[in-house]
């Protein structure tokens, strides 16, 4: 079976950067699943994927754009101290969950004084290039309780 819209795939997966440092893997665990077209994965990769099947080997490189999408200096703001209510230490590198009027957005505290705390929203890949060095394990139907749930179930999937 070809991937097309509502396959389930299974695949392992390496992830690089554009200077080949591996960034994740699923080669020790269990592999990656995902139904296809419902925008589970990484757009760029999805679209790589469409055609594949089970068996198939691929290596490609997926634009920033395409991926997590490109780095936005507007989702870098400087708040005051106060906004952290509670939290006795604020530092570099801690994670956050901020509501917007768009909903709750993650960000990761870059820099904290004791005045403000500059947090950064984007994605820690934004802006990179990515390659993904992929197995294609299996390709299924999914079931209609798969496509109403909008996930795998099942082996690689969410249990019920």
């Amino acid at each position: 079976m070809n991937i097309t819209e509502n396959a389930v795939v299974l695949f392992h997966y390496t992830l690089t950067d554009e200077e080949g440092v591996q960034l994740d893997s699923s080669t020790d665990d269990a592999p990656l699943a995902y139904i296809h077209g419902h925008k589970n994965i990484i757009p760029g990769l999805e679209q790589a994927m469409e055609g594949k099947t089970e068996g198939d080997s691929m290596k490609v490189t997926v634009p920033a754009a395409d991926a997590y999408g490109e780095y936005q200096d507007h989702l870098v703001q400087e708040v005051p101290r106060e906004a952290f209510q509670g939290i006795e230490e604020v530092n570099p590198g801690m994670r956050f969950e901020a509501q917007t009027p768009s909903g709750p957005v993650s960000v990761v505290v870059t820099a904290a004084s004791d005045e403000t705390v500059t947090v950064d929203g984007n994605h820690p890949l934004a802006g990179k290039d990515l390659t993904f060095d992929v197995k294609i394990e299996t390709v299924r139907e999914a079931s209609e309780e798969e496509l109403a749930h909008g996930h795998v179930h099942g082996a690689g999937g969410h249990q019920h």
